[in-house]
């Protein structure tokens, strides 16, 4: 898609990425029991150490030079997608399945998407792995707390 950049987020980006991470989690707040704090912010704790972890990757996604949303990846046994957002401006439009695309080519290996059956992603992350992998995607669920998760699990083989 011409115009879109999924760049690494420097430190300095951090509070961007804050700011950004403030939105996702509004949206969430829809169907997760999710409270602002004292200061009328959300919060995500582990912000930080997207910088201080080599196992955490940010970035920053822009679309035609303006800020578009956010990905923050993290490797343990296997990549996971660890938060995923696009501002809803540019929702829709096919900018998601790039913006997965891309980081999945950028990180080869095992991968694992977890969403909670009550997320409007769900189907967004079954078609956008269906695309990469050329295959109906795989998932098991499990129960945590009162909701219900669906684990996708393929493999990126794919290079940048």
């Amino acid at each position: 898609m011409t115009g879109l950049e999924v760049i690494p987020a420097t430190l300095d980006q951090q509070p961007i990425l804050g700011n950004l991470l403030e939105l996702y989690a509004h949206d969430f707040s829809e169907f997760l029991p999710l409270d602002l704090g004292a200061d009328g912010r959300f919060g995500y704790q582990p912000l930080a150490l997207y910088w201080s972890d080599p196992n955490r990757h940010p970035f920053l996604v822009k679309m035609d030079g303006k800020i578009a949303g956010l990905v923050l990846v993290k490797r343990e046994a296997v990549w996971d997608m660890a938060e995923f957002f696009v501002v809803r401006r540019y929702r829709r439009r096919g900018l998601g399945m790039e913006i997965a695309h891309a980081i999945w080519r950028r990180f080869p290996g095992p991968w694992e998407i977890r969403v909670m059956a009550s997320n409007p992603a769900l189907h967004f992350w079954g078609r956008a792995i269906a695309a990469f992998t050329g295959e109906k995607p795989q998932f098991v669920s499990f129960e945590k707390g009162t909701n219900t998760w669906h684990v996708f699990s393929f493999e990126s083989k794919a290079v940048k």
